[in-house]
């Protein structure tokens, strides 16, 4: 049995999510629970880029001598793409701000634990 390409990426967007909500609930390491998050943000690019997905489609780039309605009929949507990447960058700017406020904190408590920064 082969399965569909925007099935298999759907499950695969659920298991990051489910693995990042795990890494960032229950486990006590810091940069751990920063690596939780990034998968969190990953399991939703995938899914929003799973959506746009379609079978046959091509790249929604009009060129010359295109037909209108064949156009709209084979062009993948575009706006999911378009959030990912908006996504990937607002990703990557606040998980350099995370992992400058741990590089703080561990200079300050010696301690990467949640658990002995918050004096639990």
């Amino acid at each position: 049995m082969i399965i569909d390409t925007q099935i298999a990426s759907l499950f695969t967007a659920a298991a990051l999510i489910i693995i990042g909500i795990f890494a960032a609930a229950f486990l006590d390491n810091l940069i751990k629970k920063v690596i939780g998050l990034a998968f969190i943000g990953d399991g939703v690019n995938l899914f929003l880029i799973s959506m746009g997905y379609k079978a046959g489609g091509i790249v929604y780039i009009y060129l010359p001598g295109m037909a209108a309605d064949w156009f709209s009929q084979n062009a993948s949507y575009p706006l999911p793409f378009a959030m990912v990447l908006t996504s990937i960058v607002i990703g990557a700017s606040t998980m350099a701000v995370m992992l400058g406020i741990i590089i703080i904190l561990y200079k300050k408590r010696g301690s990467l634990k949640a658990s002995e920064i918050l004096g639990e």
